[in-house]
C-alpha cells in the first residue's frame, strides 16, 4: 500500500517536471492536434495546416514543425485533459495573443473546408479555458473563415 502511494507521488512529480519542460510550441501544437482530431478524422489538409501554422507562429523549419506536431500527437494521445497544454500557452501569452491562438484553432478546424460540431465544441472549450471572451472568440472564427475564403 505504501509503495503505491510512493509511486503515485512520484508520477505527480514527473508530470510537473514534464509540464515545466514543455515548450510553448509543443503546447500550441497539442491544442491544434486536439482540434484536428476532434471529428475522429485526420485529413492531409489538417496536417498541412498545423505544420504551416507552427512554422509561422513559432519560426520553425518544416522538419522541426513536423517533429513537434508528432510529439504533440503522442502527448495528446496519452493526456487525460488539456489543462497542462492550456497552462503553458496561458503562461506564454497575453490576452491578444490568446485570441490569436483561438484564431489558429479555427484555421485548423476549417482547413478541410467544413466545420464539424465536435471541432466547434473543442475550439469553444479551449477558448473558455484560455479565458477568451465570447465576442473575441466569434471575431477569431470569422477572421479564420475569411482567411480561408469560406462563405457563411
Amino acid at each position: 500500500m505504501l509503495e503505491r502511494v510512493k509511486e503515485f507521488l512520484a508520477s505527480l512529480n514527473n508530470s510537473q517536471e514534464e509540464q515545466a519542460s514543455m515548450s510553448f510550441a509543443t503546447a500550441l501544437a497539442a491544442l491544434m492536434v486536439e482540434v484536428m482530431r476532434a471529428d475522429n478524422e485526420i485529413l492531409p489538409q489538417e496536417l498541412e495546416m498545423v505544420a504551416k501554422l507552427l512554422q509561422r507562429q513559432c519560426q520553425l523549419s518544416a522538419q522541426s514543425s513536423e517533429l513537434i506536431r508528432s510529439e504533440a500527437q503522442q502527448l495528446v494521445d496519452t493526456a487525460i485533459d488539456l489543462h497542462r497544454f492550456i497552462k503553458v500557452v496561458n503562461e506564454h501569452t497575453d490576452e491578444d495573443a490568446r485570441i490569436e491562438v483561438i484564431e489558429l484553432m479555427w484555421l485548423v478546424a476549417f482547413s478541410d473546408g467544413k466545420l464539424d460540431p465536435q471541432e466547434d465544441y473543442t475550439v469553444r472549450k479551449i477558448a473558455g479555458l484560455m479565458y477568451v471572451a465570447h465576442g473575441d472568440f466569434i471575431s477569431a472564427k470569422l477572421r479564420a473563415k475569411d482567411a480561408l475564403g469560406l462563405a457563411d
